[in-house]
């Protein structure tokens, strides 16, 4: 039988997306450790570590309101039937597609100031962008639920809520989980809502932009170097807690 190369070829030709996206990476931190000194100072600054903080918290408390709300609604579109869903599922990825500058002219001019310069601030532009994530990972999540299953719950006795946690969240928690990664990770990367809408108290998003325009690369490279290892640590982490379960 004649080897098949096809697969080999498509790895060799998709493999420009990881050389493009891992070398950028790559470069950073070996720039970067040759300037090992400006990276101690910057570990010291105290606005550093308080934007960091400020960029940890926000991020999980919008990946956390969106499980809240965006489970049930995934639950919801995965079984329900009616008239307009169509609409309502594009309305969920919206946000995808609007320019980030003007998701921060929308809520400020929806919220005025009861969002100006505040963590509700921070985290109303953070959710905005990212709840997409939790919505439809939960969607696709209870799809693949087979509803024979619940079915079957519910001929025993069971209610549908009864159903809902017993049956159908146990099965799509991993891709549940996987939203919520992806929501956390989009959520901490937000900057160009959050400059409008809350400059302050600043996250190291924001920060970054501020330092690379007051002082230049060199003082900027660093809060991005620490950044980046802050969240692809946190994100790798994540993601292999879910496939851990996954493979359980």
């Amino acid at each position: 039988m004649r080897r098949d190369y096809t697969l080999y070829l498509f790895a060799a030709i998709g493999s420009f997306l990881i050389v493009y996206i891992t070398l950028p990476l790559l470069v950073i931190f070996l720039k970067q450790a040759s300037d090992f000194g400006m990276l101690v100072k910057t570990l010291h600054d105290p606005l550093v570590i308080r934007s960091l903080r400020n960029s940890l918290l926000t991020a999980t408390a919008t990946a956390l309101i969106a499980i809240t709300f965006g489970v049930p609604l995934g639950y919801a579109l995965a079984r329900m039937e009616f008239r307009g869903k169509s609409l309502v599922q594009a309305m969920v990825d919206v946000p995808i597609v609007i320019p980030h500058s003007v998701v921060g002219i929308m809520l400020l001019v929806t919220f005025s100031r009861a969002i100006l310069d505040s963590y509700q601030g921070i985290i109303a532009a953070m959710l905005f962008v990212s709840a997409p994530f939790t919505i439809n990972a939960a969607r696709d999540g209870f799809l693949a639920v087979d509803e024979k299953l619940e079915s079957v719950a519910r001929s025993l006795g069971a209610s549908r809520f009864r159903a809902f946690f017993s049956i159908a969240l146990p099965i799509a928690l991993p891709s549940i989980f996987s939203g919520a990664i992806m929501t956390w990770a989009r959520a901490i990367s937000e900057v160009g809502a959050i400059l409008i809408v809350a400059y302050y108290p600043k996250t190291a998003q924001v920060l970054v932009l501020e330092y690379f325009n007051n002082y230049g690369l060199r003082s900027s490279r660093p809060i991005s170097v620490i950044l980046v290892a802050m969240s692809l640590t946190i994100f790798v982490l994540l993601r292999w807690l879910v496939g851990r379960e996954r493979n359980a």
